[in-house]
C-alpha cells in the first residue's frame, strides 16, 4: 500500500535525502581501494587479508539483497532504508576504529549488510513516490548517483587517505550518515500489505547461492579456475584442486533448488522471498538481461584503466583520480540531459550503450605506451554520458510495468543482477587482461619466462619495480596490448547490450497502476 498526498510527490527532498544516502554507499565500495597500502602497512596484514577487505563487502552485499528487499515490502521500505543505515554507520565506526585485519573484515561485513538495505530502498521508493515527467527526472539522478560516484570514489579517496589517513575513510561517513538520518523524516513509507510470512528455505538457498557464485567469479582468479593457483588455506582438503569449482558448482545447485522451492511454494499459496512471475514482465526480463551486459561492460574500463596509468604509464594516484573523474563529470552531464531528451525510456537506454561501446574501443585504440595524461578525456566524458543516459533510464524501463506494492524486491532483483553482472565483468575481463599480458610479454620477453609470470600473475602491478630499461619499455608496451584488448572486448559487450534493448518494449516511462 502506497499512501502519499499531493504535496509528497512534488517534493524533490526525498530524492535528494535518498540520493545523498546511496552516494554514501557507492563512494565507500570504491575509496576503500585507494587506501589498500596504507592499511597493510599500518595493520601488518598479508596479501590475502586485503583482498577479503575488499571481497568480502561485494560478497554480503550482494548475497543479501533479495531477501532484505523482501523485507523492505513487508516492513516498510523508509523503516529499511534507516535500520540500513544505521547498521552502516556503526560498522563504519567499528572499520575506523579497527586494530586488526580480522576487525577490519568483520565491520566490512556489515558495511555490505547495511548496504543490501540502503541501495534497493532507495530505487524501491523512487519507483512508488515519483510518476510522470518527474519520474524521468528521478531515475535520470539516481542513474547519475550510480554511475558518477564509482567513478569520483578513487580521487575522493587518494585525497581523504593522502591528506587524513585511512581511516577517515570510514569516519567521513558519519556526519554524512547523520544528516541523511535527519532526512528521513521527510520521506513517506510505503509498503506491500501482502509481503507478509516467513520463506526460511528461499532464504538460506537464495543467500547459499548468490554468495558462492559472486565468490566463485571474484576470486577465479586468485585461486584459480581448476587448478590452484593460490593458497587456500590450509583447512582445504583438496591439494590438486581449487575450491572454485566447488563454489560455482555450489551456486548452481542451490539457486536451481532455490528456483523450483519458490515455484512449488507460489503454487501452494505460501509466502516467497522472491516472485518468479516478474520475468513474466517483457520490460523487466529483458531489462536484467540489459542491466548485466551494462555493468559487466562499465566494470571493463574501471578495472583495467587506473591499473594501466598509475603502473605502466607512472601516473600518480591522484591525477588517475583525476582522470578517471572525467567519467563522472560525463555521467552527471547525462543527468541534466536526459530529462529534455524527447525520446521513450528505451531509446535513450539504447543511445547510452550506443555511446559507451563507441567510447570504450576509442579509448583502446587511442591507449598507447607514450599517452599522455589527458589523452582519454574527452572518450572518457562520452563513456560517462553513456553512462549516465543507460544507468538512468534502465531501472525505469525495468520497473515500469512492476506494480509498486512489488517495488522493493524488484529493486533488490535489479541490484542483485547488477551485482553479478560487475562480478562476471571482474571475471571475464580480468581474465583478459591477464592473457593478454602473459602472451604480450612472452612475445617481447621471449628468454624471460619468469618476468613475464611475474608481470601477468600480478596484473602489471609488478613494472614499476623493473629496473631494467629495456624489460620496463617491454612490460609498458605489454600492458598497453592487454589494456587496449579489455577495453575493445568491453565495447563488443557492450554493443551486444545494444542487442538487448531492442527486445525492450514501449513503457513510455509510465508505471502499471495498482488495481
Amino acid at each position: 500500500m502506497v499512501s502519499l498526498t499531493e504535496r509528497t510527490r512534488q517534493s524533490w527532498l526525498p530524492l535528494i535525502v535518498l540520493g545523498v544516502g546511496m552516494s554514501m554507499i557507492i563512494i565507500d565500495a570504491t575509496i576503500v581501494n585507494v587506501a589498500v597500502p596504507t592499511i597493510m602497512d599500518e595493520l601488518k596484514l598479508a596479501a590475502t587479508d586485503v583482498e577479503w577487505v575488499n571481497s568480502i563487502y561485494s560478497l554480503s552485499f550482494a548475497a543479501l539483497l533479495i531477501p532484505l528487499s523482501r523485507m523492505g515490502d513487508a516492513r516498510g521500505r523508509r523503516r529499511t532504508f534507516v535500520i540500513g543505515l544505521i547498521v552502516f554507520l556503526a560498522a563504519s565506526m567499528l572499520a575506523a576504529a579497527a586494530t586488526s585485519g580480522a576487525l577490519l573484515i568483520g565491520a566490512r561485513v556489515l558495511q555490505g549488510v547495511g548496504a543490501s538495505m540502503v541501495v534497493p530502498m532507495t530505487l524501491a521508493i523512487i519507483n512508488a513516490l515519483y510518476t510522470g515527467p518527474r519520474r524521468t527526472i528521478a531515475f535520470a539522478v539516481w542513474g547519475s548517483i550510480i554511475g558518477g560516484m564509482a567513478a569520483l570514489g578513487p580521487l575522493l579517496g587518494g585525497w581523504v587517505v593522502t591528506d587524513f589517513g585511512w581511516r577517515w575513510a570510514f569516519w567521513v561517513n558519519l556526519p554524512i550518515g547523520l544528516l541523511v538520518l535527519l532526512g528521513t523524516v521527510k520521506v513517506p513509507e510505503s509498503k506491500d500489505p501482502g509481503a507478509g510470512g516467513s520463506d526460511v528455505p528461499g532464504v538460506l538457498l537464495s543467500v547459499l547461492g548468490t554468495s558462492a557464485l559472486v565468490f566463485g567469479l571474484i576470486e577465479g582468479q586468485r585461486y584459480g579456475w581448476f587448478t590452484p593457483t593460490g593458497d587456500p588455506g590450509s583447512a582445504w582438503p583438496f591439494d590438486g584442486l581449487s575450491p572454485i569449482p566447488f563454489a560455482l558448482g555450489l551456486a548452481a545447485c542451490s539457486l536451481v533448488a532455490f528456483v523450483l522451492v519458490e515455484r512449488a511454494r507460489a503454487r501452494a499459496g505460501r509466502p516467497v522471498v522472491l516472485d518468479l512471475s516478474l520475468f513474466a514482465i517483457p520490460s523487466f526480463r529483458y531489462g536484467g538481461a540489459a542491466a548485466m551486459i551494462i555493468t559487466l561492460g562499465e566494470f571493463g574500463l574501471i578495472l583495467v584503466l587506473p591499473l594501466f596509468l598509475q603502473t605502466a604509464i607512472g601516473f600518480s594516484a591522484f591525477t588517475t583520480g583525476l582522470i578517471i573523474a572525467s567519467l563522472a563529470a560525463g555521467t552527471f552531464l547525462a543527468g541534466g540531459i536526459v530529462p529534455k531528451l524527447p525520446l521513450a525510456p528505451r531509446l535513450i537506454v539504447r543511445l547510452g550503450l550506443t555511446l559507451e561501446a563507441a567510447a570504450a574501443i576509442a579509448i583502446g585504440l587511442a591507449v598507447s605506451p607514450s599517452l599522455g595524461p589527458w589523452t582519454l578525456v574527452p572518450w572518457l566524458v562520452t563513456y560517462g554520458v553513456g553512462v549516465g543516459f543507460a544507468s538512468a533510464q534502465l531501472p525505469n524501463v525495468m520497473l515500469a510495468e512492476v506494480p509498486a506494492h512489488q517495488s522493493g524486491v524488484a529493486s533488490g532483483l535489479q541490484s542483485t543482477i547488477r551485482q553479478l553482472g560487475a562480478a562476471i565483468g571482474i571475471a571475464v575481463l580480468g581474465s583478459v587482461l591477464v592473457t593478454g599480458l602473459g602472451s604480450a610479454m612472452a612475445e617481447r620477453l621471449p628468454h624471460e619466462p619468469a618476468l613475464a609470470r611475474t608481470v601477468r600473475e600480478s596484473g602489471g602491478a609488478a613494472i614499476p619495480g623493473i629496473r631494467n630499461p629495456a624489460q620496463h619499455d617491454a612490460a609498458v608496451a605489454a600492458a598497453a596490448d592487454a589494456t587496449r584488448r579489455v577495453t575493445v572486448v568491453t565495447g563488443i559487450v557492450l554493443f551486444a547490450g545494444v542487442g538487448a534493448t531492442l527486445l525492450l518494449p514501449d513503457t513510455g516511462g509510465r508505471r502499471r497502476e495498482e488495481e
